[in-house]
């Protein structure tokens, strides 16, 4: 399968890279460029593309905006977005991923680290860098843009599988890291997933990243607990 992306960032030269990795990456095929955020709804509008590489900081309209309106636009519910920006600031990843981004990664990620992380993203999982995650979480704290449930009694309902499951998610990894590394397959990692959401009140795979470090499942620069 051919992933079709639409590349959006404001420097010319930081896309004509991007270009040139995805070009030689077998899989992959760039059907638009665009320099700020109404370009990339326009293309997105035009090509229907698999995945979308946000920029934030774009003139006119930002990435953030654009995000948000991709994800009002109900014909485009099947367009994956992956942030991919400089500033992994608190603000930013939360109003990312509120606004419908499905991952949120660094400028500095290494080329096959961007790679797998756009393939996560088509394959329906979310991407979240370390930093993003922490950053996420301490922005949840600080406003509380979303009410989560009351999470302590829940938490016990979670069986040691689907806490781990939690765990592992809050550290950024994906089903298909999780499947690989508990030699698993994706649809029971899945499993796991969705029921540990079900029991935690939960619709937005984020929400565990912050539920996770809430309860201390895992710590800022710390392991997930292991079986």
């Amino acid at each position: 399968m051919t992933i079709r992306v639409v590349l959006a960032d404001d420097q010319t030269l930081l896309r004509g890279t991007l270009r040139l990795l995805l070009d030689y990456s077998p899989g992959y095929e760039v059907v638009g460029e665009a320099s700020d955020g109404d370009e990339a709804l326009a293309l997105v509008r035009a090509h229907v593309p698999d995945v979308v590489l946000m920029d934030i900081r774009m003139p006119r309209t930002d990435g953030l905006q654009a995000t948000r309106s991709i994800r009002e636009d109900s014909s485009l519910a099947g367009v994956k977005i992956l942030v991919l920006t400089t500033f992994e600031t608190e603000q930013y990843v939360a109003e990312a991923m509120l606004g419908g981004a499905n991952g949120f990664i660094g400028k500095g990620t290494d080329p096959p680290e961007l790679l797998a992380a756009i393939e996560t993203v088509t394959r329906g999982d979310m991407v979240l860098s370390a930093t993003a995650s922490v950053a996420l979480v301490k922005r949840f704290r600080e406003q509380q843009h979303t009410p989560l449930p009351a999470v302590p009694g829940r938490l016990a309902e979670l069986t040691p599988r689907e806490r781990e499951m939690v765990a592992l998610a809050a550290k950024g990894l994906s089903n298909e890291d999780m499947a690989q590394s508990l030699r698993l397959s994706r649809y029971t990692v899945k499993t796991h997933i969705n029921r540990a959401m079900t029991k935690l009140g939960v619709s937005e795979r984020a929400q565990l990243v912050v539920i996770a470090y809430e309860c201390g499942l895992v710590k800022p620069g710390g392991h997930p607990p292991t079986q």
